[in-house]
């Protein structure tokens, strides 16, 4: 026996609530809506996303069918973020197909291994988490504001699109090492010329003996 799903009251205030009221139950039956909506909380994915209350645009068709509300069409919105490479504000409009099927009620018999479709609320559905699932996916994840852009200095930051020639001077490792041994020979000349005895002085050992 499948457990009877209850659907909590939607709030009709809700920007993405469709009153499918008008549309009726009859089992071909459409309605086309296009309105612009803001957008919700959370619509991103932490290097891009729609910025809370800017617009979407919906342009969706309502279909009666048998068990409830089929929604499709697409929805528009425009993300920003920032470039990966160089951290410049960058801006990417978005457009989504989205396609959904709300039922009026749960199915007597549940497939354990499909996904559960989404309840009306009487004649009210909620499109945001349909939305969501299909604009988040669709945003890139190492956005760019441009192809080509060659990003930062890796030594000290400095945008490389505003000096194509920026570089630093780099010593050969090799020469390092001899400059690190050649450093070593002269402390020891030092402390040589300042009269320290050292293990391989033998006149001041002969010296200490007697």
């Amino acid at each position: 026996m499948t457990p009877t799903v209850r659907q909590a009251r939607l709030d009709p205030r809700k920007p993405l609530v469709i009153d499918t009221h008008e549309l009726g139950r009859r089992p071909g039956t459409m309605l086309s809506i296009q309105r612009d909506a803001p957008a919700p909380d959370d619509l991103g994915n932490g290097v891009i996303g729609v910025s809370p209350g800017s617009a979407l645009s919906l342009d969706l068709r309502l279909e009666a069918v048998m068990d409830g509300v089929l929604v499709s069409g697409t929805v528009t919105a425009t993300a920003t973020g920032e470039c990966v490479r160089c951290l410049d504000p960058v801006g990417e409009d978005v457009e989504v197909d989205v396609q959904e099927l709300f039922l009026h009620a749960p199915p007597e018999e549940a497939d354990p291994d499909a996904d559960a479709l989404p309840l009306m609320d009487v004649d009210r559905l909620d499109l945001e988490p349909t939305v969501r699932d299909a604009i988040v996916p669709a945003l890139p994840f190492q956005p760019v504001c441009d192809p080509d852009c060659p990003g930062l200095c890796s030594r000290c930051g400095a945008r490389l699109l505003d000096d194509p020639d920026h570089s630093h001077e780099d010593n050969d490792p090799r020469w390092a090492a001899l400059a690190g041994l050649t450093d070593q020979l002269a402390r020891a000349d030092a402390r040589t010329g300042d009269g320290t005895a050292t293990a391989a002085d033998p006149a001041g050992t002969e010296e200490e003996t007697n």
